[in-house]
């Protein structure tokens, strides 16, 4: 042991002979015993060796040394001979240890407190047990001036002392305590160490995140202000830094790092931070001096600091050295790092390196040995006696990832995690697990705060979400709906850090949280009456409900699963979907419901296509009764004043030519507003006496959207690769006519007519608000799609590789131009603009026009329930062929039924064909080559027997999904007939 400094009482263990020791002297009376830890009061020490024991010289003046010997040399405390110490701190005038079971004994002055005795006493000459402490297992222990920090292996930390400063961090306001109490306010941060200062205190995560509070006059808590800190303030300064150690003086701070990087703060009056200059830092500040050196040990004295290099093994002193305390020889006070060398003794242990954790004093770790010592406790122990053991399965962590977690990462092991919970799901684990359970629910989840004091607390949320029993529906009332609300419950940043942490698990991992609350959904929905009151099935209804919302915002943004892996199937089996709609539609639009009412419809990503198809045409029933009830209301005013010319239909009546139907159509639908839109279709063909009950009207759009679309007109561009359209800039038409082509896909949806549009998914896309990406291109155009996405991946010069710039020549109806994009070498802003190009400003008039009149008819909130896809299928159906559906709900006329000879030849004939040949027939049939939104169980065809003789060809009336098929003999004649009635029909062949 060297030692060096103030000798005045004996504090340095080497007797008498002076006051001040400049150079560091060794001591021999530990020579060969294994000294273990040395802590340094303001005039005395403690020693501990290897073997447990403790030694204590110095000024005796309040009985800090803990014996009545001569404190000029070492002398045994011989109070502690039964406990084997495996800690020792030193305040200004009193002593603390632990042992190894975790116990701490506290002696010397008490009259702030500072001994946790529960009374205050001048001087306590013997040292006493700590009795509050007993419920927990101490790692570390530290001495302020007048009070003491405690940090327990299940890391909770205990302060007590004086707290004239906001030492304790118990908040504004607390007066000094006589006995230990918790400070909560760091609840759910791992902690690795803690240490105190004059009057200022600090604690270190295993993640880096440094919390300092106490008192700030000199910046010693690295915020740039002189205010004390009554509760523990994150330093964010060296959030980014990895710190792994930090050490007070007396008004000064030092922090190491991983890489062995070294910062001060605080008071720098004496030099003590190295900086060569007197002046305080409120900031953390690099020592410059000591770049490009690694340190791994750093103390700081009262006024000063030392550092020391392992790879030269040298020590940096700097700041006072009145009476020695730099060990450099030297006189004066140091601004900035001074080296020497310890002399130390041949076969001497190599120095502690502090960038290493030191595992018996850090919290506890969770692994297969702790859970066996646990699991032997719970029986030989009451549950009572086991709280704070079970309380450390809520923090699990896996030290080398600590320091990615940031408010992007949240650096959990995720296998180790499962791998722990798969050993507590053992049979012989089974206590254990339902204890850890029991404080699940009565300690931990109820005690999360709003705003945890730093992102490592909130590893705790991806943790608890992993635990197999919040998963068992048993436990959804006590655990998985109150984990869902402290979620719910957290402040917007936090909240924040918690979506980003999501939209980095894997799939599966996100998949099954999906799951899990959609389980607890469907959960409610089917027992929850019996179970809960009403108040209380609201309340948890809408937490698992709001979850779901939090996790479906985050997919929509990373798209962790498919949009539909969110939809509920059996909420149309288990609520009634129109009533439903109802209240939704009642509470957002007429104020009528109470807030707290849940409604499903507010959460339309539950809802899958089929009820969502439900909803729109309950909204279509409800605007269609309450534009028919407008209507005949004001009838009943015509009738009153005797004026029948101003009566109004209740129906929207569009009467058409065959020959002039666009034109005629577009007149009809210009005279009528938008509430006369809202009433239900009827179609009349100009000298046609047909009663429209569907088949008309789906006659009309057929024939209408079929003579739009006609290339004459030039208003879409065919793309050959996809067989889709798009809007073309330079068609010969007005834009009223792209009006038109909107408000007859409004109507279609509206009235219920699937129409046959090959328009992209993006144009639904631009419908909702939801912005074009380079897919949508590929999909449309998938050869200009490809090449951008070569270009995007391409790592060359663009320009000078292929002698391309950022332009794109097109030809408008008069000249050909160059439409240049001011991107220069910026890829990506290049295809955004190429796809705004394509998408938007190209087409800008045309598509306003077609988005004007299509929201005429289907816009406002009824809208936003649906997926771009959801739409889009609602306009042109989708592709869930199911085949022997179709089989199955087919109804027959005239001589024809399921058992019929031909019938049956037909349908052995259909299921051999290839699919697009099947597709190719359900053109033929319904005018579309796709079904429903309600599927094949939605389309009901029927075919019917003629009396035609063989060689004639199957007959289909698209408007009523009606085939008129000859009763043929033979299958292959059947087989040809019927191919050549679908291979030669070019649509719309209506009879």
């Amino acid at each position: 042991m060297l030692c060096w400094g103030s000798s005045a009482s004996g504090q340095l263990g080497i007797g008498a002979s002076e006051a001040s020791v400049f150079e560091p002297r060794s001591c021999c009376m530990f020579d060969g015993r294994g000294l273990k830890e040395v802590a340094c009061g303001s005039h005395h020490s403690l020693f501990l060796l290897h073997d447990g024991s403790v030694y204590a010289s110095g000024s005796n003046s309040c009985g800090q040394l803990g014996h009545d010997k001569g404190g000029w040399r070492p002398e045994l405390v011989g109070a502690l001979d039964a406990q084997k110490i495996a800690g020792v701190s030193c305040g200004q005038a009193h002593s603390l240890v632990v042992n190894e079971q975790g116990q701490v004994f506290a002696w010397g002055a008490g009259e702030g407190g500072q001994l946790g005795l529960g009374a205050a006493e001048e001087a306590v000459r013997v040292p006493r047990l700590i009795k509050k402490l007993c419920e927990h297992r101490i790692s570390q222990v530290m001495c302020g001036k007048q009070h003491c920090i405690a940090l327990s292996k299940d890391g909770q930390l205990f302060v007590w002392g004086e707290n004239s400063s906001g030492q304790l961090g118990l908040g504004k306001g607390e007066p000094s305590t006589l006995s230990p109490q918790p400070l909560r306010s760091l609840c759910g941060i791992p902690l690795a160490q803690i240490s105190a200062g004059g009057d200022h205190s600090f604690a270190l995560s295993l993640s880096g995140a440094v919390f300092g509070w106490g008192k700030n006059s000199a910046g010693q808590l690295g915020l740039n202000d002189e205010q004390d800190r009554a509760v523990p303030c994150h330093i964010k300064f060296l959030r980014s830094q990895k710190v792994v150690y930090i050490s007070c003086g007396e008004e000064h701070t030092a922090a190491l790092t991983k890489e062995g990087g070294l910062f001060t703060f605080g008071n720098g009056s004496r030099g003590q931070l190295g900086h060569d200059s007197t002046r305080n830092e409120p900031l953390p500040r690099r020592v410059m001096e000591l770049m490009g050196t690694e340190v791994s040990q750093i103390a700081c004295g009262r006024h000063h600091t030392l550092a020391f290099v392992p790879s030269t093994g040298l020590v940096y002193a700097f700041g006072c050295n009145s009476q020695g305390q730099l060990g450099t020889g030297l006189r004066g006070n140091a601004k900035s790092p001074l080296p020497f060398t310890l002399a130390c003794e041949q076969g001497s242990s190599c120095p502690e390196d502090f960038r290493i954790m030191n595992t018996t004093k850090s919290i506890a770790v969770i692994n297969s040995e702790s859970l066996d010592s646990w699991r032997m406790k719970l029986h030989d122990n009451s549950d009572s006696s086991i709280t704070n053991y079970d309380r450390g399965l809520a923090e699990i962590y896996h030290l080398a990832s600590h320091f990615k977690t940031n408010p992007k990462v949240p650096g959990i092991n995720f296998n180790a995690v499962r791998l722990l919970f798969e050993m507590l799901m053992k049979p012989s684990f089974a206590r254990l697990l339902e204890q850890a359970t029991k404080s699940f629910e009565s300690l931990l989840i109820p005690q999360l705060p709003c705003s945890p004091p730093d992102v490592e607390a909130m590893r705790i949320y991806l943790i608890l979400s992993e635990c197999p029993a919040l998963q068992d529906s048993k436990n959804y009332i006590s655990l998985t709906i109150p984990l869902a609300m402290a979620i719910l419950r957290l402040d917007a940043n936090p909240s924040k850090v918690l979506d980003n942490w999501w939209s980095l698990m894997d799939c599966e991992v996100f998949s099954r949280l999906v799951e899990m609350y959609k389980s607890i959904v469907v959960f409610l929905l089917t027992g929850g009456k019996a179970l809960l009151m009403p108040v209380f099935l609201e309340s948890y209804t809408s937490a698992a409900l709001r979850l779901l919302e939090k996790l479906n915002k985050v997919n929509l943004k990373v798209h962790r699963v498919e949009y539909n892996h969110f939809y509920i199937p059996d909420i149309s089996r288990l609520v009634d979907i129109q009533e439903d709609y109802l209240k939704w539609f009642l509470c957002d639009n007429l104020n009528l419901i109470s807030q707290g009412s849940v409604t499903l419809c507010a959460y339309p990503f539950i809802l899958n296509a089929q009820a969502k198809t439900t909803v729109l045409q309950t909204d279509a029933e409800l605007q269609m009764q309450m534009a028919v009830s407008g209507a005949n209301l004001h009838n009943v005013f015509v009738l009153l004043t005797m004026e029948p010319l101003l009566a109004r239909n209740p129906f929207l009546v569009l009467h058409v030519r065959r020959n002039l139907l666009v034109s005629d159509a577009l007149r009809e639908l210009t005279v009528y507003n938008d509430v006369d839109l809202k009433k239900p279709l009827k179609v009349i063909f100009d000298g046609e006496e047909a009663v429209d009950a569907g088949g008309v009207t789906k006659e009309f759009f057929l024939l209408l959207l079929k003579e739009l679309m006609d290339p004459i007109y030039g208003m879409f561009t065919q793309y050959s690769e996809s067989n889709l359209l798009w809007f073309s800039d330079k068609c010969f038409v007005e834009h009223n006519w792209f009006h038109l082509i909107g408000i007859i896909c409004g109507l279609a949806i509206y009235n219920s007519t699937v129409v046959d549009l090959h328009f992209p998914l993006v144009l639904y896309k631009k419908l909702l608000n939801v912005s074009p990406t380079l897919d949508d291109l590929k999909e449309l155009s998938p050869t200009e799609g490809r090449s951008l996405q070569q270009l995007l991946e391409y790592e060359g010069d663009v320009e000078e590789t292929f002698c391309l710039n950022f332009a794109v020549s097109c030809w408008t109806l008069k000249e050909r131009e160059f439409v240049s994009f001011l991107c220069w070498s910026l890829r990506k802003e290049f295809v955004h603009a190429y796809l705004q190009y394509v998408f938007s400003d190209s087409v800008q008039e045309q598509y306003s026009a077609f988005s004007s009149g299509f929201l005429k008819v289907c816009g406002g909130e009824i809208l936003s329930l649906f997926q771009p896809s959801e739409l889009m299928a609602m306009v042109v159906g989708n592709n869930n062929y199911n085949w022997e559906e179709m089989e199955k709900n087919a109804s027959y006329k005239g001589e024809f039924s399921a058992s019929h000879p031909t019938v049956k030849m037909f349908w052995e004939v259909f299921h051999e064909f290839p699919l697009e040949k099947k597709k190719q027939f359900l053109l033929f049939l319904t005018g579309s080559d796709r079904i429903p939104i309600h599927g094949m169980a939605s389309l009901r065809i029927v075919i019917q027997s003629t009396a035609a003789e063989e060689h004639y060809l199957p007959v289909a009336h698209t408007c009523y999904n009606m085939l008129d098929m000859p009763c043929y003999q033979t299958k292959e004649t059947l087989r040809h007939r019927l191919t050549q009635a679908v291979e030669q029909y070019e649509g719309f062949s209506l009879v």
